[in-house]
């Protein structure tokens, strides 16, 4: 017997044709999804909504065309935590991620995530970089983006060389153009 599906969640087809169609991110059955790269990220105490949104921002805010979704979703679940922690922080993601559709849906009729041009993205980030929402996004991001192990040999640092010797003896002598 055939199992009624709820609404929200996706089908394998649904998956399938989402991936084959170039879709970055699909929300559905209480996560967000990335086909592309195979990747998901279950929401714990934020709606998969407000998760899609804060990796999309996440991206705007440190843009690098190197670094894949995954590395972004993991540093916002970081937020996702602490939502589920404390409830002044839930609130804090939902209003901003609300507020930023509102903003969207003013200019374009669209929420955040599906501006498809970062330069409208950008103009509705400048309009709430002065929020404590934004604030705690970019500050929580410098720790839970750049503390990622994977990602540092894609901005070509190489780790801690203090187990190693130090950089004198690593690295130091590195640059061959002086």
């Amino acid at each position: 017997m055939k199992k009624a599906r709820q609404a929200g969640e996706l089908s394998r087809r649904g998956f399938i044709v989402s991936a084959a169609t170039g879709v970055a991110l699909v929300v559905a059955g209480g996560a967000l999804y990335c086909p592309r790269e195979a990747w998901a990220l279950e929401a714990g105490a934020l709606k998969p909504e407000t998760l899609e949104t804060l990796v999309r921002m996440s991206r705007d805010i440190y843009p690098y065309d190197r670094l894949p979704d995954r590395y972004y979703a993991i540093a916002v679940k970081d937020f996702d935590a602490k939502a589920g922690k404390d409830a002044a922080s839930k609130a804090l993601f939902e209003d901003g991620v609300t507020t930023l559709d509102g903003l969207a849906a003013a200019a374009g009729g669209k929420r955040y995530a599906d501006l498809g041009w970062e330069e409208e993205r950008l103009a509705i980030l400048r309009k709430v970089e002065a929020s404590p929402f934004f604030a705690a996004v970019r500050s929580g991001l410098v720790v839970s983006l750049y503390n990622q192990k994977e990602v540092w040999p894609l901005f070509g640092y190489e780790g801690s060389s203090a187990d190693k010797g130090g950089y004198i003896n690593r690295g130091f002598s590195d640059i061959e153009w002086l």
